[in-house]
């Protein structure tokens, strides 16, 4: 195995044995690195440190990583303009936190009868967002909902295929 001191100095290649001695004597543990390389790879630390450290490494990564989450913004097929402009600004942060955002328009009681409303606030929001947004899910029905997917755009070799599925049928 390939043995790296508490300095994190490389001691070089020694048996098991060698390696679990040279951690006695230093009075700290043996703690295996990388074990798919060849030698496996371990350090003299102490167990503890060495978890804290880790924990912190994964703590970071995930810092840095933000958004993917599925946020939901319902409508209403006969919504007043200031409620429809209060949702509109919602599903502009969503968007530039890099959230995919499903646009939901509630049907109610009567209003199934009035169908072609829903699209039309649907082909509003995409018509209000064009060029900045990709369509991940078109407009269809979930029962007496009226669901549509929508995230930001992407610079990608897609972003032209999604410009031209961004209009609803």
């Amino acid at each position: 195995m390939r043995v790296i001191d508490e300095k994190g100095k490389q001691i070089g290649i020694l048996t098991i044995k060698e390696a679990l001695d040279k951690a006695k004597v230093a009075q700290l543990d043996l703690v295996e690195i990388a074990p798919n390389t060849d030698p496996p790879v371990v350090k003299i630390i102490e167990f503890g440190k060495f978890k804290y450290q880790e924990e912190k490494k994964l703590r970071k990564q995930k810092k840095g990583v933000k958004g993917g989450d599925i946020k939901e913004i319902r409508f209403s097929p006969f919504i007043g303009e200031a409620d429809y402009k209060t949702r509109i600004v919602r599903i502009k942060e969503f968007l530039e936190d890099k959230n995919k955002v499903r646009v939901v328009v509630k049907f109610k009681g009567r209003e199934m009868g009035s169908k072609k409303f829903g699209y039309d606030v649907l082909q509003r929001i995409l018509t209000h967002f064009e060029g900045k947004i990709a369509l991940d899910m078109d407009a269809k029905f979930l029962g007496r909902h009226l669901v549509m997917v929508i995230s930001p755009l992407v610079k990608s070799r897609r972003a032209g295929e999604q410009e031209s599925r961004n209009t609803l049928k």
